[in-house]
């Protein structure tokens, strides 16, 4: 299956936290995105690795993607190798889309900078023709995304863009929601984290409205580039 956008997160619920909006817009645009977990974000404090891909998948229907995998690469612990770049180099050229969303290229939680410079790094590499890689027995063709857009998680990183999201807030919330073991739930007997306190969708909120405030909407995601975009006019910044 080609697809247009392919969303990679290191744990579930990155890709809901940062960007969920983002994609649900570009669906009801017609356009196709898959979401790839390179992780099962095992050595998360609550739940564990079958509790959190049973709620990624939940999400996934959620914001309507045509599939959500993972690698089940080792959470906290993964490489930037050349056995893990080939996994993520086989997906890339198995649905050839045209633009990646990835982790930010640095935060508060290790793995994001990381996962970031992995993605960014395999994305690059599935260019090449030199490099072999498999699928149903078959040599895969090169291919290289047009653009790696990196999305904002926890720290304030400034954007070099943001889309509206307002009329998508909702399948946010709910997407991000469908992970009742990491986010607030009264009936959970887990340790208290960072993220599971009753007011944190308060300040993802705050997030969204700061940056969207700067193009007049509601709410907004924001993303960050290693490359400038090229643009056709003036007006399409308009």
């Amino acid at each position: 299956m080609k697809i247009d956008i392919l969303a990679i997160g290191i744990h579930p619920d990155d890709v809901e936290l940062s960007c969920s909006g983002t994609i649900a817009k570009h669906i009801a645009l017609g356009k196709k995105v898959g979401i790839l977990d390179l992780t099962q974000g095992e050595l998360g404090t609550r739940g564990n690795a079958e509790l959190r891909t049973k709620e990624a998948n939940e999400a996934a229907i959620i914001l309507g993607v045509s599939f959500r995998t993972q690698l089940n690469l080792k959470d906290c612990f993964f490489e930037n190798n050349e056995e893990n770049q080939k996994k993520i180099i086989e997906i890339i050229r198995k649905h050839q889309p045209e633009i990646i969303l990835c982790n930010a290229i640095s935060d508060r939680h290790p793995d994001h900078g990381r996962a970031s410079k992995l993605v960014s790094d395999s994305s690059f590499y599935s260019g090449l023709i030199k490099i072999e890689t498999h699928t149903d027995n078959k040599i895969q063709q090169a291919w290289r995304p047009k653009a790696v857009y990196h999305y904002i998680q926890d720290q304030y990183i400034h954007p070099d863009f943001v889309i509206d999201i307002s009329d998508f807030i909702d399948i946010k919330h709910k997407a991000i929601m469908a992970y009742s073991s990491q986010f607030y739930n009264p009936s959970s007997n887990e340790p208290e984290t960072p993220i599971s306190s009753k007011h944190f969708i308060e300040s993802v909120n705050s997030k969204m409205s700061i940056l969207g405030r700067d193009i007049g909407v509601k709410f907004a995601e924001g993303f960050t580039v290693n490359r400038y975009p090229g643009i056709n006019s003036l007006f399409d910044l308009v």
